[in-house]
């Protein structure tokens, strides 16, 4: 299999591999950069636990190919900072967010990129916004409510625990 030369911005620091050519992104973040905090599990792009924002918009690691990166800003969970960040994060540990930790990366980098945003979301809204990421342990609540309480007036909730 023919190899590719790929230069990308990881977390703010341009990086240059040689890959093979049918290397995802997933696996060159997670096997040549050491960067294991975008999970594998589907492999199929239904579970979201690979999310990565390219270029600050949210994609699965596993479906797209590194050589497709060549020149672009990708942010694992590893590269999130600032305050938006930080107050995602201690969110999701305030409103009980977190579970076995599987999803979690890709639910903060989503998350991280509708706090961004600054929309206000209905509820409705913003459970739209997460059904690519999946979430065996949680049941969801305290993820919206971790993402709306970061957001600002956000979601009203509606949840009963």
């Amino acid at each position: 299999m023919p190899d590719t030369t790929v230069t990308l911005h990881v977390n703010g620091v341009e990086r240059t591999l040689t890959v093979p050519d049918r290397t995802t992104l997933a696996d060159l973040l997670r096997d040549h950069l050491r960067l294991t905090g975008t999970r594998l599990g589907c492999e199929q792009g239904v579970c979201g636990a690979c999310t990565v924002l390219l270029d600050e918009l949210p994609v699965r690691a596993c479906l797209t190919l590194a050589a497709s990166c060549q020149g672009k800003e990708v942010r694992t969970v590893e590269g999130l900072d600032g305050p938006d960040a930080d107050a995602l994060r201690a969110a999701f540990s305030r409103e009980g967010a977190l579970q076995c930790g599987f999803c979690t990366a890709g639910m903060l980098i989503t998350g991280h990129h509708l706090v961004r945003a600054r929309t206000v979301l209905s509820r409705d809204e913003l459970c739209q916004a997460l059904a690519g990421n999946l979430c065996r342990c949680t049941g969801y609540n305290g993820i919206v409510r971790a993402i709306s309480s970061t957001i600002g007036e956000g979601v009203k909730s509606d949840v009963h625990e």
